[in-house]
């Protein structure tokens, strides 16, 4: 080991130790140590470049506070309070002024959550009964979709489909951008069932059909399982999944030695059948259709 070196008074030298830290204040970490920073590290991230101004005001259109408040987002000067407030936005473009005008087929988001203005646009849960066909006509004379909707002045068609021996919640609009994304596996919109199936059910059902099964058509899954009422030779599950292959659930069900007894769809995306009896519909309201453009990523 080397010995210390001598001071000028022939005294070794001691080495040093660091400074002790003065009550109240943190101790100085010694140069060169791990609690430096150094002069080339940035300390802050580089702010994002600003997005690039979009006119959205269409001088022939309507205010926007108007279209808001006739959409049903809430009053007038409560929608001049969101546009003040900056939280809505068209287009993509976050707009404070309230002499802006836009048209209704502008795409406009209040707090990220789309809003559809276009009053031409229509927006339904139905509930289908057991035995009617999911079809608007029908050419072999079966009672259909169209015998509960067919005498309204706008056109509207189905998201989706159920079997005759399936009821349950339909979605029915004209808007075909968002029918699309509904019932397209890709967006990943959910489905949720009950079907009553013998019992008992294993323990490990809902793993295998979580993990998958192969049918004819290929492998499916479902996002969710479980058992909801178990009797005497029958139960009542719940399955939950985003796939829309004809008649899965049935097919996934009997895969597994379960065959469906019964089948009904309650719920599509953030819509829920509720209590609407079978062959009636309710009008949506502005905050499920926000919610069902929010679920197919619109």
């Amino acid at each position: 080991m080397t010995p210390p070196k001598n001071r000028g008074n022939g005294q070794p030298r001691r080495p040093s130790r660091p400074t002790a830290a003065r009550p109240g204040k943190p101790a100085r970490p010694q140069r060169g140590g791990s609690g430096t920073t150094k002069r080339s590290q940035p300390t802050r991230t580089p702010r994002e470049a600003p997005k690039p101004d979009i006119d959205v005001h269409d001088p022939d259109g309507i205010r926007l506070q108007k279209l808001l408040a006739a959409a049903g987002v809430g009053s007038r000067r409560v929608c001049e309070n969101l546009i003040a407030d900056g939280r809505v936005e068209v287009d993509g473009q976050i707009v404070t002024e309230l002499g802006v005008r836009i048209r209704p087929d502008q795409v406009v988001h209040v707090d990220g959550v789309r809003v559809q203005l276009d009053e031409s646009r229509l927006y339904f849960a139905f509930n289908k009964p057991l035995g009617v066909v999911t079809t608007m006509s029908d050419e072999l004379g079966r009672i259909n979709i169209g015998d509960y909707v067919g005498n309204r002045e706008q056109r509207l068609f189905h998201v989706g489909r159920l079997d005759a021996d399936t009821e349950g919640l339909l979605i029915l609009t004209n808007d075909g951008d968002l029918a699309h994304r509904l019932q397209h596996p890709q967006y990943g919109v959910l489905k949720t069932y009950l079907a009553q199936i013998p019992g008992p059910v294993p323990r490990d059902l809902g793993k295998r059909l979580r993990e998958g099964v192969r049918l004819e058509d290929g492998p499916a899954s479902v996002d969710s399982f479980r058992v909801v009422d178990s009797q005497p030779g029958k139960a009542l599950v719940e399955v939950v999944l985003h796939e829309g292959r004809k008649h899965i659930v049935r097919r996934l069900l009997d895969s597994v030695g379960h065959p469906v007894i019964s089948l009904v769809r309650t719920q599509v995306g953030p819509i829920h059948l509720g209590d609407t009896k079978p062959g009636k519909m309710r009008k949506l309201t502005s905050k499920e259709v926000g919610e069902l453009y929010s679920a197919a990523g619109l």
